[in-house]
């Protein structure tokens, strides 16, 4: 499904809506150039998942992890490997305990930098159609 944002809270918004959707265990990969919306979406996602801290961009930490107080999905797990340059640092992360765990949602950014990834993710494209207008494509499951 192929989606049209003009600004920032549309991104969000989107966000929120698809996070209705999601289930425990679900990988959702975030694909597209910095600036693209990739955490501004993931802000919404949290958002609708009922995460109550203010979401960043883990850039610097590679891994942000949040507690979630509804339902049967217990954490969500934000990833950015933007700066990961080796398989050993995608070894040290854990991502084999928290992915696919069912009472978890992970969202990744720049999982390009993975060395394998799952078949059956919900992989997310962003593409700046102009200043303010950005695309989002969502593939996976049945969306």
């Amino acid at each position: 499904m192929k989606y049209l944002t003009k600004n920032y809270e549309e991104t969000q918004k989107l966000g929120e809506e698809f996070s209705k959707r999601l289930k425990g265990g679900d990988v959702i990969l975030l694909y597209g150039d910095l600036g693209g919306g990739k955490t501004t979406f993931v802000q919404g996602l949290a958002k609708g998942l009922g995460v109550k801290r203010r979401i960043i961009s883990p850039t610097f930490i590679i891994m942000r992890s949040h507690k979630i107080d509804k339902g049967e999905v217990k954490d969500f797990y934000h990833l950015d490997l933007y700066r990961i340059k080796s398989k050993d640092d995608v070894d040290g992360l854990g991502l084999d305990e928290i992915i696919g765990n069912k009472e978890s949602i992970v969202a990744i950014e720049w999982p390009e930098r993975l060395y394998d990834v799952r078949d059956d993710a919900i992989r997310i494209y962003f593409e700046n159609e102009d200043e303010n207008e950005r695309s989002i494509e969502i593939n996976g499951r049945d969306f």
